[in-house]
């Protein structure tokens, strides 16, 4: 796989391809008073499946959306008629925002290929092409699971990088967050980041709901203090934007790049973690 994003223009010449699956990945942060689900069943890329970020997660956690065990992943996306072998192809409906958690854990499963749709639903729509709505009713496939621990970094992982400086901690959420000057959007966290931890929030890696290029995405890397050729983990507030940042990651050419999958909601939540400002 040379690049993870497709164009518009190469999923419609795809779209009908039997080894391509779509996803519809659409997620909103509640403040929004958006929903995904809903969304999808009234208009969605034709053949389109849903995916929800909220559903296919770990239910034995009070954390948001964490991955869940690797055989109830699989089960619940062969459900969705998604086999390991197929090219997957995520979008949303905010332009790239939801899609990257998507693509992360579909890789961290072990899926072969998976790509996420530049511009999403917006540059689909503004482009004029085809949408359908209602359930789509796929054929059941078999996913088999292939965990990939390298693609997954938790608590005591990142613990121990903060204060080994062993791999880089890239924060995705806004910078007043990151600096500790306005309260987190879930109550009870802490203010403030991860002790040496570098900040890139995830809507400076996006213009016009698209990702920026590769030479722009180095530069600003590169501006914030992250060598992408070193191995990085990012963060966010729930591993949704971080995962964002990951996929921004490997278009400026990262190679080793792993998501902390509870993120600020763990991390603040936690008497036992250190906590940086400014």
């Amino acid at each position: 796989m040379t690049t993870p994003l497709v164009t518009t223009d190469w999923l419609a010449e795809h779209i009908d391809d039997p080894n391509i699956v779509l996803v519809d990945a659409s997620w909103y942060m509640p403040a929004a008073n958006r929903s995904g689900r809903a969304e999808y069943l009234n208009s969605h890329l034709p053949g389109a499946v849903f995916f929800g970020i909220d559903d296919i997660a770990d239910k034995t956690t009070t954390l948001p959306h964490m991955l869940p065990t690797p055989a109830a992943f699989a089960e619940a996306v062969g459900k969705l008629g998604i086999a390991d072998t197929d090219t997957i192809v995520v979008y949303d409906e905010a332009g790239v925002f939801a899609a990257p958690r998507v693509w992360w854990s579909f890789r961290a499963m072990g899926a072969k290929d998976v790509r996420v749709l530049d511009g999403g639903g917006p540059k689909w729509r503004a482009e004029g092409r085809p949408t359908a709505s209602g359930e789509e009713h796929p054929t059941p496939r078999t996913f088999v699971p292939h965990y990939q621990p390298a693609l997954v970094q938790d608590f005591d992982a990142v613990l121990g990088l903060s204060s080994s400086k062993a791999k880089a901690i890239v924060d995705a959420r806004p910078g007043d967050r990151f600096r500790g000057e306005v309260p987190e959007p879930r109550p009870g966290l802490a203010s403030g980041h991860i002790p040496g931890s570098l900040s890139v929030p995830s809507s400076d890696v996006t213009a016009n709901g698209q990702l920026k290029s590769a030479a722009e995405l180095r530069a600003l890397f590169d501006k914030a203090g992250v060598d992408v050729t070193k191995p990085i983990v990012t963060s966010c507030g729930s591993g949704v934007t971080a995962s964002t940042v990951a996929l921004a990651l490997a278009i400026a050419g990262a190679k080793d790049v792993a998501v902390y999958d509870g993120s600020w909601t763990e991390w603040g939540g936690r008497a036992d973690a250190p906590v940086e400002r400014g």
